[in-house]
């Protein structure tokens, strides 16, 4: 049976799911997109094309390859864009969960039974009916659970709210040797620029000790304030608002010293380089025009401390 371990979101990769660009489909409807940011490139005749994300998944698959990581793809559905793995399902510890996710997506899961097959079923947990999450929003940290959602009023109003307060309880109640710490995150189905669509797209913790952070994604300033006090203020790697709309939070971290990063970042992967980091930076741009980017790609399976 395969073995799954996640402890937390920088040990190193041994295992991974990547999504796949291939068959995504034609260019959406306003009405089929689900995100603001999606909604704009497709307005200006932006979207990204087929053969553009391949190469960047490919690109992407190279890197992890070469850091030996085993990689898994799902396979292959005629029209299906399945490129970010990460909402489908996601490990804590060494149990699985399979959570509700939008109508639309939960095709997704077929493509990756084949790898659901050769997992204990104890280890797998279905949440109930009523709790929704996608992975984007939950991010295990060495014994501590951060969770991104939105109460009922925001969940009920935003398309892009993804994870409500019924699936912070089932991880409450599920991971109860976990500390779960849920965030609201600030929500807008029109404004990519004040759009939080899950946690990893205004914060994510790097190495040992370090997180990548945009305060503005928050709803509540005591939610900034306990992420600065739990990291450290000098352990925190601010964005603006223009570097979150680019994703720079979704950045992925191979090992506590590697991190694969977005070519175009040059900022911010001049300050990693400059904390010690070996970033491994790659042309991901276009994949960016559907509001994720390589946190979003992968759905982490095992990691040795």
């Amino acid at each position: 049976m395969f073995k799954l371990k996640i402890e937390n979101e920088t040990d190193h990769l041994e295992a991974v799911l990547l999504g796949t660009a291939r068959s995504p489909g034609p260019v959406p409807s306003l009405d089929e997109a689900y995100d603001p940011k999606s909604k704009y490139f497709i307005q200006n005749g932006e979207y990204p094309k087929e053969e553009d994300m391949i190469k960047e998944m490919t690109a992407f698959e190279k890197v992890l390859k070469n850091y030996k990581v085993q990689v898994y793809r799902p396979e292959v559905l005629t029209d299906v864009n399945q490129v970010f793995s990460r909402d489908i399902f996601f490990v804590i510890g060494d149990k699985l969960v399979i959570p509700n996710i939008l109508k639309h997506r939960r095709e997704e899961t077929e493509a990756v039974q084949y790898l659901l097959d050769e997992i204990d079923p104890e280890n797998i947990l279905r949440m109930p009916a009523d709790a929704r999450a996608e992975g984007g929003d939950v991010m295990p940290w060495n014994g501590h659970i951060f969770v991104g959602y939105s109460k009922p009023e925001d969940f009920g109003n935003y398309e892009v709210s993804r994870t409500n307060q019924e699936g912070v309880d089932f991880l409450v109640n599920q991971f109860k040797e976990w500390e779960v710490h849920a965030f609201e995150l600030n929500k807008s189905d029109t404004d990519p620029r004040q759009n939080a669509l899950h946690l990893d797209c205004c914060f994510q913790p790097v190495g040992k000790d370090k997180a990548i952070l945009f305060q503005g994604g928050f709803k509540h300033q005591r939610d900034v304030d306990f992420l600065v006090d739990f990291f450290g203020k000098e352990n925190i790697i601010e964005i603006d608002r223009e570097e979150m709309y680019n994703m720079n939070s979704n950045v992925f971290s191979i090992s506590p010293t590697v991190i694969v990063s977005e070519n175009k970042f040059d900022r911010l992967n001049s300050v990693l380089r400059e904390m010690g980091f070996t970033v491994e930076a790659i042309p991901y741009s276009e994949i960016s025009k559907q509001e994720g980017l390589l946190r979003c790609s992968t759905m982490p399976l095992r990691r040795r401390s």
